[in-house]
């Protein structure tokens, strides 16, 4: 990758903007942590979103930087990367992020940033510029994310309900409620694995296009440091908009349901992160709740509200290069 003659305050300036992404992801994003505990009584929400925060920030020691590098090098070619194509990405992906959130609409920030990237590089360099092979990937796993997330949650679902099935609702609620902190916990873990190293990934570019580091080294330890700290003080302060959405619209959960909803998220995003995909925990989370939803019947299910969430998806990728169309573009005149 070609490095730029960059001043320190343009990368200064790149390194927080990117900061902040990471802070909107995790404020975007509290809902899919959090909405099944909130929903279900086990948590305050005060409570419930200092504790996903915690475990968002314990990723930190538990996870590789396979997403990290996928976001950094396997999705645009990195020879056309400059400060110009980063601050487009971003203002693309805090953009469509401001606009779901204003709407209540649980889109994905991970897709909302691939986006980002794509549309950048695309009006500098055409359609030539992206890593085909990396951007299907994620394509793919808009669809293979919740699917996966749908089975495991409703198989989880119909074996909580075998095993329960001679207990009282009183004491199935009772052993759930302590086991919904637990999965709500490794859901929370999943996401920090996940998404926090999109945004490692990024400020890795921006460093290698300043001549900081380059493609072959390993990535600051301040860097992850950094971007954990962001996501964990996102989702701190929550997404209360979208929590309401997440938590009783698609269908109505309780202590088992919401356990095997977070279980089944979980596991997706363990799974993920594990191989380097960049998933959506949005995705993952909805999937995961519908298909708790479809053992009660699929009248249990919202289709409409779950329609809305889909569209979402489908527009994320396309709407967010679009505004980092516009970002790349004033970048230019800005920076």
């Amino acid at each position: 990758m070609e490095t730029l003659n960059i001043s320190m305050g343009v990368v200064v300036t790149l390194i927080i903007v990117a900061l902040l992404f990471d802070f909107m992801n995790g404020f975007h994003d509290a809902a899919n942590s959090i909405a099944t505990i909130v929903s279900t009584r086990v948590l305050k929400p005060q409570h419930a979103v200092l504790w996903a925060a915690s475990f968002n920030f314990l990723a930190y020691f538990l996870f590789h930087l396979k997403v990290a590098a996928t976001i950094g090098k396997g999705t645009i070619d990195p020879s056309i990367v400059d400060h110009y194509v980063i601050f487009g990405a971003l203002v693309g992906a805090i953009g469509w992020n401001l606009i779901t959130w204003y709407y209540g609409i649980p889109s994905s920030s991970s897709h909302a940033l691939v986006g980002g990237l794509v549309g950048a590089a695309v009006c500098k360099a055409g359609f030539g510029s992206l890593i085909a092979s990396g951007v299907l990937k994620i394509v793919a796993f808009i669809f293979v994310a919740p699917f996966l997330g749908f089975m495991v949650g409703g198989l989880l679902m119909v074996a909580v309900s075998w095993i329960c099935r001679g207990m009282t609702q009183g004491r199935v609620d009772k052993h759930f409620r302590r086991l919904q902190l637990l999965s709500a916990a490794a859901y929370s873990l999943g996401h920090g694995g996940n998404d926090a190293q999109k945004t490692v990934g990024i400020i890795w570019l921006i460093l290698i296009v300043a001549g900081m580091s380059t493609t072959t080294s390993e990535i600051p330890g301040w860097v992850v440091l950094a971007c954990y700290t962001a996501m964990g003080l996102g989702t701190l302060f929550g997404g209360w908009r979208i929590i309401k959405t997440m938590g009783n619209r698609i269908t109505k959960l309780n202590q088992a349901r919401g356990f095997c909803a977070n279980s089944g998220g979980a596991f997706t995003l363990f799974l993920a992160s594990a191989f380097g995909i960049p998933v959506s925990t949005t995705h993952t989370i909805t999937g995961a709740i519908v298909g708790v939803g479809t053992t009660r019947g699929a009248r249990r299910v919202r289709w409409g509200v779950a329609g809305n969430i889909v569209w979402a998806w489908i527009l994320t990728i396309p709407c967010s290069a679009l505004l980092a169309g516009i970002g790349w573009y004033l970048g230019q005149l800005m920076l």
